[in-house]
């Protein structure tokens, strides 16, 4: 039976919250994406129960699909940054040699271009959808996906297990996806989480810039920079995706950590 400390249940809770959230969105917001519903920054009532936005649009609704759009555009960048970055570090360190040099340097030059500035260069020349924030912050977080993968990699590399498989004439996906990948899952696991959480923040940043999600639709990000000024009124419109973010965050974090104690101590107890 699987015991799952008091502080992963925690995590995994929020998780699942935001995640189902996310998924039926269409079904549990109260109004449209971009409704107009009542007056400007409405306190919370029974009928807005986080009150109105800047320009009316019920805040809870807002939220909803905020938190729809936040958590896609990250998974989906989340995905594709480890699809590309994990693969080409393995091939790297299975390859070797110039191989292994060249997307070695090639990684460190877009690395020494700080991600957001990069960013908010290139969604200043094209057309800001959710297509390219995906394709965009995927590319640009698989450079560290890849040298971790790489250095996970070149460790893995040199057991007899691999030297073995390479004599017996298998190919360099074999190797990849059957001696390598196993190996090096707990650090990527770990890593997975922490690349989620920058996504998310990443997504956000760029939204409340302007240069990400665009009106009407609604990410965490955007809702913040919509209903900035409020704070100066007293108004908590801005800070409830602030919470948001953090719960998501933070609850991520906690299911990350356990989930690489689990698979290490698995793995350790395999020896």
């Amino acid at each position: 039976m699987i015991r799952i400390p008091p502080a992963a249940l925690i995590g995994l809770f929020f998780t699942s919250f935001f995640f189902l959230c996310a998924i039926f969105a269409p079904y549990i917001a109260p109004y449209g994406m971009a409704e107009v519903v009542g007056d400007v920054w409405e306190p919370s009532s029974s009928e807005f129960l986080l009150g109105t936005d800047s320009i009316g649009r019920d805040l809870l609704s807002r939220m909803i699909w905020g938190g729809r759009t936040t958590i896609f555009i990250a998974t989906a960048a989340t995905i594709l940054s480890f699809v590309t970055g994990a693969t080409l570090g393995f091939f790297a360190a299975v390859s070797g040699g110039w191989v292994d040099q060249a997307l070695s340097r090639f990684i460190d030059l877009i690395m020494s271009i700080p991600s957001l500035i990069f960013a908010l260069v290139v969604l200043s020349v094209l057309p800001t959808t959710i297509f390219t924030l995906i394709v965009l912050m995927g590319l640009l977080d698989s450079t560290r996906v890849f040298r971790l993968a790489r250095a996970v990699a070149v460790d893995i590399t040199v057991m007899d297990y691999v030297e073995a498989a390479r004599l017996r004439g298998e190919k360099i996906g074999w190797i990849i996806f059957r001696e390598t990948l196993p190996n090096a899952l707990s650090p990527l696991v770990a890593e997975m989480g922490l690349r989620f959480i920058f996504m998310v923040l990443f997504v956000s940043t760029l939204s409340f810039l302007g240069l990400g999600v665009q009106p009407p639709q609604a990410d965490w990000g955007g809702i913040v920079k919509d209903n900035k000024e409020g704070i100066n009124y007293g108004i908590q419109a801005a800070l409830y995706p602030a919470y948001a973010i953090a719960a998501l965050c933070i609850s991520i974090n906690l299911v990350a950590d356990w989930i690489l104690s689990r698979t290490t101590s698995l793995k350790g107890g395999r020896g």
